[in-house]
């Protein structure tokens, strides 16, 4: 046994539902399918209640509470109908419930302890029937009953573990990582944890992964894993490059040096003001943070929103001469979008080059566009090339992120009327305002890892 196995045997041993556990588990489960039931017989509908996930593939991590059950209907229902009977049922199940949106409105909640998903779908008999997207999810259940083994659900559990402990794992769009169903499908078709690891730390992206032989590789995506129920759908889809590099980057730690700080790695304590302060004097950059109230949406909604949002100020940043070092967004009852940048102060001109003399057209455009500009120095020829020195619009940053010019940069819908409604921008002291709320972020963002 070498020690990556015998760490690997800690970490089952950690991370292993007790029987207790599993019995507790499945006594809740089938209260609330009889519940369930009980609800459906009061319809005009027949329906059927299933168990879905990983608590009924086995392969849910100790401690983890998620139950979810579906509720499918004829396919010939109305979707309207679907959606009023899923809701009924769910309501009438979980009374303290409430309801979230996938592509659909489903209901959700905690009983005993446990959190709760009731899901209404479709009995379709295969994906080419797909009436929406959480169809498909019943054939995930029946493909990987037949594929996993008592030991390949052990390897599950331990791959699960060591992607949560390296912050790869959750398909939510805040993470954009790997999801329940996606690695299972890695270490079925890998045949274990290990040779799961072995493989990702060579990884060349794009890698693609066919585990039925659909023939259909038309995604552009870094890890392409088509589904072996629905040959249309990368069910890697939503894994970041990062990510991706992330888990390649791990594996080979892993290999190299195996050890359970790998699984659990230790909490991240929160960044102080003075350790805050530290760093900004140690790195000499411009810090400025952007600082407004959350919008009131899902985070699916809200993540995306704040990276195109970053993206957007970061480019204006850099094409206005400032630099940007590097950025990120963090957001809990406030958002923040960080960036530090090489100046916050430029100079009061800047250079702006034309074409060369001999494209006349061009040329001659340009000369006439500056020559009796008064403000302007030139044209003069630098080489064959026209240049001029003219005033630059903004010389400092806070007046650009002061101006109208934030919101022509490409924000998300609703982070541009959060910042339409009122934000702050902070800098130098007024950073460590941000620690207690985002003490973590902070650390995370001045000690950078991998």
């Amino acid at each position: 046994m070498d020690s990556l196995d015998r760490v690997c045997e800690t970490v089952l041993d950690r991370v292993s539902p007790d029987a207790d556990e599993r019995d507790r588990l499945d006594l809740i489960a089938a209260e609330l399918t009889q519940a369930a039931d009980r609800a459906i017989s009061t319809l005009p509908v027949d329906a059927e209640v299933i168990r879905v996930g990983s608590t009924a593939r086995g392969t849910w991590l100790a401690g983890d509470r998620d139950i979810d059950l579906f509720v499918r209907f004829s396919p010939e229902l109305d979707r309207d109908d679907l959606e009023r009977y899923g809701l009924q049922i769910g309501h009438t199940v979980l009374p303290d419930g409430h309801e979230e949106y996938a592509e659909h409105p489903y209901v959700t909640g905690t009983y005993e302890g446990f959190d709760i998903d009731l899901v209404p779908c479709y009995a379709v008999e295969d994906a080419s029937g797909l009436v929406s997207a959480v169809d498909r999810t019943p054939f995930h259940n029946e493909y990987l009953a037949a594929c996993l083994t008592d030991e390949l659900r052990e390897a599950v559990r331990v791959c699960k573990r060591f992607f949560k402990g390296i912050g790869v794992y959750g398909s939510d769009l805040k993470t954009q990582g790997f999801s329940g169903y996606l690695t299972e499908l890695l270490v079925v078709e890998h045949g274990g944890f290990a040779p799961l690891v072995d493989a990702a730390a060579e990884w060349r992206p794009p890698v693609v992964y066919d585990p039925e032989s659909h023939g259909t590789s038309h995604f552009d995506d870094p890890l392409v894993v088509i589904d072996p129920t629905d040959s249309d759908r990368n069910v890697a889809a939503v894994v970041s490059a990062e990510n991706v590099a992330r888990l390649q980057h791990y594996a080979r730690e892993l290999r190299a040096d195996p050890q359970l700080e790998l699984f659990f790695p230790p909490p991240v304590e929160p960044l102080s003001p003075a350790e805050l302060d530290a760093h900004l004097r140690r790195r000499e950059t411009a810090v400025l943070a952007i600082v407004f109230e959350t919008p009131d949406i899902v985070e699916d909604q809200l993540y995306p929103q704040l990276r195109k949002s970053r993206r957007g100020l970061v480019s204006e940043l850099d094409r206005c001469g400032f630099g940007v070092c590097r950025s990120t967004t963090f957001a809990d009852t406030q958002s923040v979008i960080l960036v530090e940048l090489e100046t916050d102060t430029l100079p009061a001109i800047e250079r702006h080059e034309g074409p060369p003399v001999h494209v006349r057209p061009h040329a001659e455009g340009f000369t006439t566009a500056y020559e009796s500009t008064a403000d302007v120095y030139g044209p003069f020829l630098d080489g064959d090339r026209y240049v001029v020195e003219r005033p630059r619009e903004f010389t400092d940053v806070r007046a650009l992120l002061q101006s109208d010019q934030i919101f022509e940069v490409g924000l998300g819908t609703h982070i541009e009327s959060a910042l339409e409604s009122g934000y702050d921008i902070r800098s130098g002291d007024e950073l460590s305002t941000l620690c207690e709320p985002f003490g973590r972020a902070l650390r995370e963002y001045f000690e950078p890892t991998p």
